[in-house]
């Protein structure tokens, strides 16, 4: 049986060979899922689907959440205090908000990445460094770089990588998680002690990873493998 992964689609613009408004996802993710032996339904943001979100996570075996622009700071009860902050998308937050928090109650795989983590951080009650800027020296760091992280032993992701550390971990983002959920637990970190890895406490495996593993999965065996872990739970 080929597992369905429901990866929520992005509002796009400049799409070619679409008549009209359009919606995508990342190619990677995709490809990473395939390489998995699953396959990826990408569902629009549209309102119809947050009021059926329920039925939709039903029918699906999994749920991968992927990156893109910033959550409204409204989104964890904050305000706007950043002007780096960007790609705000009402009808993003609203159907991935919807999909995350509906895969926990029903206990359904989710893979968050990038924006997914943070996003599973903030569904579940947590919040976020606005800018890396407000705690680091240098609020560049984790933009379009790779750094290592320290996965803690026996942990989901550790398991599944294979790896305390695994290779090329693409960091690309410029938030990230300040207080933590309770329904979560911190499992990987970078060297400047950004939060880079987190497990739900009770569900069967609900992970996020701040890192993008889909950029290296191609070609790097451990990034593979988490996809691989994902879709074999799914």
């Amino acid at each position: 049986m080929v597992a369905r992964i429901l990866l929520p689609g992005k509002l796009t613009t400049n799409a070619v060979g679409v008549r009209g408004e359009s919606y995508s996802n990342g190619l990677k993710y995709s490809e990473a899922i395939a390489r998995a032996g699953g396959i990826t339904t990408t569902v629009a943001p549209v309102p119809f689907h947050v009021a059926n979100v329920q039925s939709i996570v039903a029918s699906s075996d999994g749920v991968l959440i992927q990156g893109g622009g910033d959550i409204d700071p409204s989104r964890y009860g904050d305000s706007r205090r950043s002007d780096t902050v960007y790609g705000i998308v009402e009808a993003h937050d609203d159907f991935e908000l919807a999909v995350v928090k509906e895969a926990v109650r029903q206990d359904k795989p989710l893979l968050a990445i990038c924006r997914g983590i943070q996003l599973l951080n903030v569904a579940l009650g947590g919040t976020l460094h606005q800018d890396l800027g407000d705690v680091l020296s240098d609020r560049e760091s984790h933009w379009d770089t790779y750094h290592p992280v320290s996965l803690t032993p026996g942990s989901r992701i550790e398991r599944a990588v294979g790896s305390l550390s695994p290779e090329r971990s693409h960091s690309f983002h410029h938030q990230a998680l300040k207080q933590v959920s309770p329904e979560l637990t911190v499992v990987g970190k970078a060297p400047d002690g950004v939060i880079e890895a987190v497990e739900h406490r009770s569900c069967r495996w609900v992970v996020g990873v701040q890192w993008h593993p889909e950029d290296d999965a191609a070609s790097c065996r451990d990034q593979q493998q988490l996809f691989d872990a994902f879709v074999s739970n799914c």
